[in-house]
């Protein structure tokens, strides 16, 4: 009887508490992270900041907070505001009395009803923000802020959440059965219930006007179909990138540039699609970071395509050190000797090419480089066969550099001289006294060697 209570008895485990307020935190799959809240967001809060703890999606730092002290913050009236994933929007503030703050919950217009949203950036930044877009629309033409949002509007809102999921699962299902070759990757309601905005992947066009119809009997809500392209379905469904970290569309980045093999030709990286292309299967966004310092480091450097002309042959270029400002050619011939000569080297030899002056060899400028580094002694000992120098300046090919090594106490000429005499006279005195030891000892008997009797064989006698 105990055991089969035990076996119907339901799970009581209590929720773990934040210890912030007393919420539970949502691990398996917080909904409300889209929404950039690690927990369920609410009007009591005193500090809106709780709302905005967690790493959210396209979460926005106000690099102009405490800047403003002085200056009248109330004629910036442009905010931004977040609804879920990277769906973000600028709003307008013509109610003065109205003091909004990031964190806050607010009704906003929308086409048709209204939409809630959480506040992100207000200020000198929103209005920065906002001037850099594109095409942006004169402040005046913005949609307003209603007001900051009351509890029927938060309790109606998570009530949409809640649909989110099983609405994409049962849309999925629906295109599924109708033959549609697309992919549902996200929905959106709208704050107030009216509307759901359903986010889709094709790789042709699709015919859904059926598909509507069928989408608006079934939830009952205004339907809208937006397509979307690779790199925004990796930013709404989100993922660890080849560096470990999470993806900079769902981070921090918002408007996604061109990126070509260009870029990773500057930066001198293997032209390998599966190392430069992220889980969007495009190139990585992450190269256009450091492309134009690599682009201004290299303006100045010859063309690669431009052959290197020697009475010993002809030398082509195999690879760039950009920083080292190196370039490396290796002879048509010899492609496994590779050389390294500065810009300014090539340089010369392309002019010396032009005037129909050809040089000696590669090495005689490799020599020219080392001479400017490398004193004359270890120049004249290198190795006059091979022409290359290797120093190993940092130990990086050490496999003993993070060992400790004992430092020896150097002594003047004065003290080693006195310590090679303590030497020699210990050494003399030593001889000395075992000599002394050897005489001091009894005399041993001598050992007297007994040799060995030979055995004759026996004769026999009968014989």
């Amino acid at each position: 009887m105990t055991e089969d209570t035990n076996l119907t008895t339901p799970n009581t485990e209590q929720p773990e508490y934040n210890t912030l307020d007393e919420r539970p935190i949502i691990k398996e799959d917080n909904k409300y992270n889209t929404r950039g809240c690690c927990c369920m967001p609410v009007l009591e809060d005193l500090s809106r900041e709780r709302q905005m703890c967690c790493c959210a999606k396209l979460a926005t730092f106000d690099w102009t907070k405490g800047l403003t002290k002085d200056e009248n913050v109330s004629k910036y009236n442009v905010i931004e505001v977040r609804f879920k994933n990277s769906h973000k929007d600028f709003y307008k503030s013509d109610d003065a009395t109205m003091v909004l703050e990031v964190g806050d919950i607010v009704a906003v217009e929308a086409p048709t009803g209204h939409d809630v949203g959480i506040i992100t950036l207000t200020g000198p930044a929103a209005h920065l923000q906002y001037r850099k877009r594109q095409n942006v629309l004169p402040i005046e033409e913005l949609r307003k802020v209603l007001r900051k949002a009351r509890q029927n509007d938060v309790d109606k809102w998570n009530k949409t959440i809640d649909l989110e999921k099983d609405t994409q699962v049962r849309a999925r299902k629906i295109a599924n059965d109708m033959g549609l070759k697309m992919k549902i990757n996200d929905v959106e309601y709208q704050g107030d219930g009216s509307k759901a905005t359903f986010f889709y992947t094709a790789d042709d066009r699709v015919d859904f006007r059926q598909l509507i119809k069928v989408y608006a009997e079934e939830f009952r809500v205004r339907i809208e179909m937006r397509q979307i392209g690779a790199r925004q379905e990796a930013m709404h469904l989100g993922g660890i990138g080849s560096c470990g970290r999470e993806l900079c569309c769902v981070t921090f980045l918002s408007n996604f540039h061109t990126v070509s093999t260009q870029t990773a030709r500057v930066q001198q990286l293997s032209l390998n699609p599966q190392k430069l292309a992220g889980q969007c299967g495009k190139l990585k966004c992450c190269l256009n970071y450091e492309y134009e310092m690599y682009k201004e480091a290299a303006k100045d450097f010859p063309d690669p395509e431009i052959p290197l002309f020697f009475r010993k042959g002809k030398a082509v270029w195999h690879k760039t050190d950009v920083f080292a400002r190196t370039l490396y050619y290796a002879y048509v011939n010899e492609p496994g000797e590779l050389i390294g000569l500065s810009v300014e080297a090539v340089h010369e030899i392309i002019k010396l090419n032009q005037q129909k002056d050809f040089p000696e060899n590669l090495e005689q400028f490799s020599a020219k480089e080392r001479a400017k580094i490398l004193p004359n002694s270890e120049l004249n000992g290198a190795d006059d066969e091979s022409n290359e120098y290797f120093d190993n300046v940092v130990g990086q090919d050490d496999l003993t550099r993070f060992d400790k090594k004992k430092s020896r106490p150097q002594h003047s000429q004065h003290q080693r001289s006195q310590r090679d005499g303590k030497s020699r006279q210990h050494s003399e005195n030593s001889r000395s006294n075992n000599s002394q030891q050897r005489s001091e000892r009894p005399a041993q008997r001598p050992v007297r060697e007994i040799s060995k009797p030979i055995l004759k064989p026996k004769t026999n006698p009968n014989a």
